[in-house]
C-alpha cells in the first residue's frame, strides 16, 4: 500500500485535481508537521479561498480512515499524520518487492574512452553516471543495452600514425602502450607548433587509414587492441561490463547510406553538405574536400541503434561540452523523423578540471584513473591495518573501500556542476562518503547474521524506530525521480541520510539485547534497512561489503 497515494485520492475525491497532479505537489514536512502535507494554494481559484480556508474546510470534510491518526489544517498546508503501526508494517512487508519485466528498451551510450588516450579521471563521469543509469532503468524493469562507443576513428589517428613511423618504438610500445602513445601525441602536438606542414602529414595518413592501406591498418588494430586490454583492466576494478563496443569505425561503411537519408532537406554551403537546424549552426555531414564529420558518424550511430534495439529511449551521457553538437544532431534527425528525435536525450555533465585548469591530453595535463584506483587502496589498506588488521581478503576489501570513495565522491554531487579534482575529496572515509555507506550496511548485517527474524505485528514505536522506517519508505519515489531526471545524486544523498537514520537508531534502539517482540520489531527494521541501503549501493555501482 502506497500511503501517499492514499493522500492523493482522499484529496482528490473532494477537489477537481486528479491524483497526478496531487501526487507532485505533496510534500514531507518536519516530523512536528506530520508525515505528509498537501499545500492548498493550488486550490485557491478553486475553492475562491484562501489557502488558510481551504485547508480548513478540508479538514472537517475528510472523514478519518484507519491509515491515518490525524488529519490537521497548519496554515496554507493540510497535513496527515499516518497511523504509525500499520505505516510501518507496510514499508517493512514491501521492501523486498520487485519490478515487473517491462517490454521496454533503453540504450544508454557511455564511457566512450579514445582509443590510444589514457583512461584519465575525466572519463570517470560518463562512467560512473552512465553504468547508475544502466543499473536504476534496469532495476524498474527496463532491458538496458550499454554501448561504449569508441573514439577509434577520425584525424587523430593520422596524427598517432605519423608520430609512430617517425619516432616509435617497438618495445617502448609493448612495455607501457598507452603511456607511449601519449607520449608520441603530445610529441606530435610540440612538432606541429614548429612545422606547419605536420596536420597535412597526419591527414594524409587518415587518408590512407580510410583507403585501408595495409600498413596503417595494421598500426590502428595494434593500437586499438592494446587500449582495450588496459580499459578493461580498469573497467573489471570498477565492475563495470558492456553490451557493445562498437566504436566510430563501425559506422564508418554507413555513412554514405545515412547522408543519402537526408537528401530532401540537406543544401551546400561554402562546399560543404549541411542541414540547416533553427537557432544554431548547421548541422555539417560533409565537409568541403567530401570528408564525413563526427555529426555524421553520429547519425550513422543513431540510425543503427534504432534499427537494433528499437528502443524506447537512447540517452547519451556526455559532457555538458557537447550540448551544441547533440542539439544540432537531434534537430537534423526531427527535420526527416520527428518520433526518433524525441526518442533521443543528451544527459549532459560538467567538467572534472584540474586546480590548474581544464585538462588536456595533448598537453599532458591528465590524471590517470589507474593511479587514482591504486592510491585509493594504499591509503584504504593502510586504514585497514590501523583499525582492523586481522580482516581477512585485506587487499581486495582495501580496492572495493577505494571505489566506493571515488564513485561516490562523484556521483553525490550534482552531475551538471563542474568537479575540481582533489586527492583528498576524491579518496575520503569519512563522513559523507561510500565507505561511510559501506560500514553501516557492514553494521546491519553484523546484527542479522547474529538472529533468526520472526516477523510479528508492529506495535509500540519510539521516534528512532519510527524516523528509519520513514526514511525507509522514501526509497522507491527517490529511484523513480532519480529516474525521470537522469540524476543519480538523488540516490547517492539519499543513501547518506538513510544510513545517519540508521546510526541514530543504532547508537538508541539496542537489538540484540532486546527479548521477545521488541527484538522481532528491531530486527525486522534492521533487515529492512540492511535490503534498502543494498539496494541503493547497488544502483550506484558501489560493491557491497560483508566486513571491512
Amino acid at each position: 500500500m502506497d500511503f501517499k497515494k492514499e493522500v492523493s485520492e482522499i484529496i482528490a475525491k473532494e477537489t477537481k485535481l486528479n491524483k497526478e497532479e496531487i501526487l507532485q505537489i505533496i510534500e514531507i514536512p518536519k516530523p512536528e508537521f506530520g508525515d505528509f502535507a498537501f499545500p492548498c494554494f493550488i486550490l485557491a481559484k478553486e475553492f475562491k479561498k484562501s489557502p488558510v480556508e481551504i485547508s480548513k474546510e478540508l479538514q472537517n470534510r475528510i472523514k478519518l480512515t484507519s491509515l491515518f491518526k490525524q488529519i490537521k489544517a497548519i496554515g496554507p498546508y493540510l497535513n496527515f499524520f499516518v497511523n504509525k503501526e500499520k505505516f510501518s508494517e507496510n514499508v517493512l512487508n514491501e521492501t523486498e518487492r520487485k519490478h515487473k519485466k517491462l517490454n521496454k528498451t533503453i540504450v544508454i551510450d557511455l564511457s566512450s574512452p579514445n582509443i590510444a588516450k589514457p583512461f584519465s579521471i575525466g572519463h570517470l563521469r560518463s562512467t560512473v553516471i552512465g553504468y547508475s543509469l544502466y543499473k536504476i532503468f534496469d532495476y524498474l524493469g527496463y532491458k538496458v543495452i550499454r554501448d561504449n562507443h569508441l573514439g577509434d576513428w577520425g584525424t587523430q589517428f593520422g596524427k598517432l600514425i605519423y608520430a609512430y613511423k617517425k619516432w616509435g618504438k617497438k618495445e617502448q610500445l609493448k612495455k607501457e602502450p598507452i603511456k607511449y602513445l601519449l607520449e608520441l601525441y603530445i610529441k606530435f602536438h610540440k612538432e606541429d607548433e614548429k612545422d606547419e606542414d605536420l596536420n597535412e602529414k597526419a591527414r594524409e595518413e587518415f587518408k590512407k587509414l580510410e583507403d585501408k592501406n595495409k600498413e596503417n591498418v595494421k598500426l590502428w588494430e595494434e593500437f586499438k587492441d592494446l587500449s582495450l586490454k588496459e580499459f578493461d583492466r580498469i573497467y573489471s576494478r570498477l565492475n563495470v561490463k558492456f553490451d557493445t563496443y562498437l566504436g566510430e569505425s563501425f559506422y564508418a561503411k554507413d555513412i554514405e547510406k545515412t547522408v543519402k537519408r537526408f537528401s530532401k532537406v540537406a543544401k551546400e554551403s561554402e562546399g560543404a553538405l549541411v542541414v540547416e537546424v533553427e537557432d544554431m549552426p548547421p548541422c555539417m555531414l560533409k565537409k568541403s574536400d567530401e570528408a564525413s564529420t563526427y555529426a555524421t558518424r553520429e547519425l550513422a550511430t543513431l540510425f543503427y541503434r534504432e534499427e537494433k534495439y528499437k528502443p524506447e529511449k537512447i540517452l547519451y551521457v556526455v559532457g555538458s561540452e557537447q550540448t551544441l553538437h547533440f542539439k544540432q544532431v537531434f534537430s537534423a534527425i526531427s527535420r526527416i523523423d520527428k518520433k526518433l528525435a524525441e526518442k533521443c536525450f543528451h544527459v549532459p555533465f560538467g567538467w572534472m578540471r584540474l586546480k590548474e585548469g581544464r585538462m588536456s591530453t595533448r598537453e599532458g595535463k591528465v590524471i590517470f584513473m589507474e593511479d587514482v584506483l591504486n592510491k585509493g587502496k594504499e591509503l584504504a589498506l593502510k586504514l585497514i591495518k590501523e583499525k582492523n588488521s586481522k580482516l581477512a581478503n585485506k587487499d581486495e576489501v582495501a580496492d572495493k573501500i577505494s571505489i566506493a570513495s571515488i564513485v561516490y565522491s562523484d556521483l553525490s554531487s550534482d552531475r551538471i556542476l563542474d568537479v575540481e579534482f582533489d586527492w583528498d575529496k576524491m579518496i575520503s572515509f569519512d563522513g559523507d562518503t561510500g565507505p561511510y555507506l559501506q560500514y553501516a550496511l557492514v553494521r546491519a548485517g553484523k546484527i542479522l547474521l547474529k538472529e533468526k527474524i520472526n516477523k510479528i505485528k508492529i506495535e509500540n514505536l519510539n521516534d528512532f524506530e519510527f524516523n528509519l522506517v520513514k526514511k525507509i519508505s522514501l526509497f522507491e519515489e527517490i529511484v523513480k525521480r532519480s529516474a525521470e531526471l537522469y540524476k543519480s545524486n538523488l540516490i547517492a544523498n539519499y543513501s547518506y541520510e538513510l544510513a545517519r537514520e540508521f546510526s541514530s537508531f543504532y547508537e538508541n534502539c539496542p537489538v540484540l539485547s532486546e527479548k521477545g517482540k521488541e527484538k522481532d520489531k528491531r530486527l525486522m527494521i534492521v533487515k529492512s534497512f540492511y535490503e534498502t541501503l543494498k539496494k541503493c549501493l547497488e544502483l550506484l555501482n558501489i560493491p557491497v561489503l560483508g566486513e571491512m
